[in-house]
């Protein structure tokens, strides 16, 4: 080489810092790799560029375009944290395009998780859930995952919270749960609060019964529902009282609390006719005659309703004053045994000692029925001896009585009306 040649070679290519450890064939091979990629991009974009036709917009990469974010692929109605959401709010998950592949929601109300069951369109765009209103006073969280146009998976989070009432509304049902009752037993729902919407409140409570019988609803007032069958309960039938009152409304702002079920037994049948003019009371049981039992009713200046009361309260001893009925000072009695409650304005069946010659003679009372008993109550009399045969539920008929007929609202005299007149109760038309 010359010396021209060695000016030239330096010229061309400065001298570098002294390399140590380095293969110089694997520097070469990587420049050589480096150049094909950059020429290989040069000419991929030089046909892009070809392609556009001179367009500014170039052409859709498909996947290899930026991820749109999970709430432009799916979308949630009410929005993620939304607060005091009304019940007839619409609640929609759905997709623009794709489909949805999941949808989980769940509820939590009073300290209770459950899942909120829906349904995805046959198209995937959409899911609805199968309940048509929210559950108030809740929170919902909705988890979804979804396929874009493009087939890309996008996942989304989202919660709300519902509407909380300043009002609720509550039933008190007898029978109780589980019990046994005799066949003259009528469920029967005391509101604490005047009903407005008769209509969706009978709707939100249903009572069933096996065996099947038809069972028909009456409101006395706003403030009370009953329901029967057309004659008495065959024993061993099985009642179902469903309450699904949480969240109906009653009256402007004001929903139910109950979400329940309860059941009760009808035992053996029971009816017993007392005839005030005998001073008798025959107890039949299954249609057969148990007993006679001699008894005293309403003295004639207060006489004992006639017609038909159920059992409706038992207790061994119990305090009577006639001031808490409407009388006067005539009587106040602190240990009345083996009472039974027939009407809600004071009518009982009860255990007498204090006029132990009248039952079966005269008519004393003022307008319970009495039997004869001892002191603090005794099992082998009248009274303990029938006490100890009843049930709540039972029915004790008076006949021959000079007063009206009990009113079907005063205790659950409801079997003194008609089978037409109790179903034009109804307010479901």
């Amino acid at each position: 080489m010359t010396a021209y040649q060695r000016r030239a070679s330096h010229s061309r290519f400065p001298r570098a810092g002294r390399v140590v450890g380095c293969d110089v064939r694997h520097v070469q091979g990587r420049a050589r790799r480096a150049g094909a990629a950059l020429a290989a991009v040069l000419t991929w974009a030089g046909l892009l560029a070809g392609c556009t036709s001179g367009s500014t917009g170039g052409i859709d990469l498909g996947g290899l375009g930026k991820p749109p974010a999970p709430e432009d692929v799916i979308r949630v109605l009410p929005d993620d944290n939304s607060k005091g959401v009304r019940q007839d709010t619409r609640f929609l998950v759905r997709v623009p395009s794709g489909r949805l592949e999941s949808v989980e929601v769940v509820k939590a109300q009073d300290a209770q998780e459950t899942p909120v069951s829906g349904h995805i369109s046959d198209d995937g765009l959409r899911w609805e859930p199968d309940e048509e209103r929210l559950a108030l006073a809740a929170e919902y969280t909705v988890d979804v995952v979804a396929l874009d146009g493009h087939g890309r998976r996008s996942a989304r989070h989202t919660t709300f919270t519902t509407y909380v009432p300043d009002e609720r509304f509550i039933g008190y049902v007898s029978p109780e749960n589980r019990s046994t009752v005799g066949t003259g037993m009528i469920v029967s729902l005391e509101f604490n609060r005047e009903i407005e919407n008769r209509t969706a409140v009978e709707r939100a409570v249903h009572v069933t019964s096996e065996p099947p019988v038809e069972i028909r609803p009456h409101w006395f007032g706003k403030g009370r529902l009953d329901f029967r069958p057309e004659r008495y309960w065959k024993p061993g039938t099985q009642v179902t009282v469903g309450l699904r009152l949480r969240d109906v409304e009653a009256a402007p702002g004001v929903y139910g609390l109950q979400y329940k079920t309860f059941s009760f037994t009808v035992g053996r049948s029971q009816v017993s006719l007392v005839d005030a003019a005998k001073h008798t009371m025959q107890v039949r049981r299954e249609g057969e005659l148990l007993a006679t039992v001699p008894i005293t009713a309403g003295a004639p200046r207060t006489t004992t309703y006639n017609g038909k009361m159920v059992v409706s309260e038992m207790l061994e001893v119990t305090r009577m004053n006639s001031r808490t009925v409407g009388f006067g000072g005539e009587y106040d009695i602190p240990d009345v045994p083996h009472a039974m409650r027939l009407t809600d304005s004071g009518t009982f069946l009860h255990g007498n000692y204090w006029a132990p010659n009248a039952p079966g003679k005269v008519n004393v009372s003022h307008g319970c029925v009495g039997l004869r008993d001892v002191k603090g109550g005794g099992s082998g009399t009248p009274a303990g001896w029938f006490f100890d045969r009843s049930l709540i539920g039972d029915v004790v008929e008076v006949v021959h009585s000079n007063d009206k007929k009990v009113a079907p609202d005063n205790g659950l005299g409801g079997w003194n009306m008609g089978w037409k007149e109790w179903k034009a109760g109804s307010a479901v038309k």
